[in-house]
């Protein structure tokens, strides 16, 4: 698993900008807490062929991969507690806050303050952005 800052990432399929190429069906890593995104390691590698590839053709857009099939998928998620397949964002922000709270409970019972403090920060901001998820679409049923 992958973890940042202490939370788990989230794996999704997405579009990453680097070095001024904008790459397509991208599989990456997210954290929740302190939106870092990283390349999928598993992938790596063929991204920075794809970037190096682009900058010799001078193109400004690329797709790392044109088909991305459920095999591929199903070994992302190994990596990660969560792999947000769809617009979904609410179940992944109430699966990360249900993990953080089972850690929680584990720094509770080893009398870590320490890392119970930093759960808690991290289970505040979670609970923030899925309030926001929630009020948004609250707003576009009316």
């Amino acid at each position: 698993m992958s973890y940042c800052c202490g939370a788990s990432r989230i794996g999704l399929i997405g579009t990453l900008r680097q070095q001024s190429i904008l790459v397509h069906h991208v599989p990456l890593l997210y954290c929740p807490v302190c939106h870092e995104v990283e390349v999928h390691p598993a992938i790596k590698e063929e991204f920075e062929l794809v970037i190096e590839y682009a900058q010799e053709d001078h193109v400004k857009e690329a797709t790392l991969r044109e088909e991305i099939s459920p095999d591929m998928i199903a070994e992302w998620k190994e990596y990660c507690v969560s792999f947000q397949e769809d617009d979904d964002v609410e179940s992944i922000l109430r699966e990360q806050i249900d993990h953080s709270l089972d850690l929680l409970r584990v720094s509770k019972v080893l009398s870590d303050t320490e890392w119970g403090d930093e759960l808690k920060v991290r289970l505040k901001i979670l609970t923030e952005r899925l309030k926001k998820v929630e009020q948004q679409k609250e707003s576009s049923k009316k």
